[in-house]
């Protein structure tokens, strides 16, 4: 199990860049935009860096949601290796069936 802090300290990001999603995308259009002004795309880009860091969607960490493992995750059951294997193992997780040969 991971830590509680690490896993509220996760939540706590996603809440934020949901938050600030919208603002982030104009602010983004604007700053790539090679038909305004250099002045333009330049306050943009600095109106970007006043947003709170954590609001920036490459700082959420993928974790298992039965766990809270940061490594070795699954992206389509949203889980680490290890609790696939005990859920797959009960039969929980319909299809999922331990290979062997």
């Amino acid at each position: 199990m991971a830590k509680k802090s690490a896993i509220e300290k996760n939540n706590r990001r996603r809440k934020l860049v949901e938050q600030y999603a919208s603002k982030r995308d104009a602010l983004k259009a604007i700053a790539r935009d090679s038909s305004r002004q250099p002045e333009e795309r330049f306050a943009a880009r600095m109106k970007l860096a006043k947003l709170p860091r954590n609001s920036a969607k490459v700082r959420i960490r993928n974790r298992c949601e039965i766990s809270g493992r940061p490594r070795a995750y699954y992206r389509k059951f949203r889980m680490s290796r290890i609790a696939l294997r005990e859920l797959g193992s009960t039969g929980r997780i319909p299809g999922l069936v331990k290979s062997s040969w």
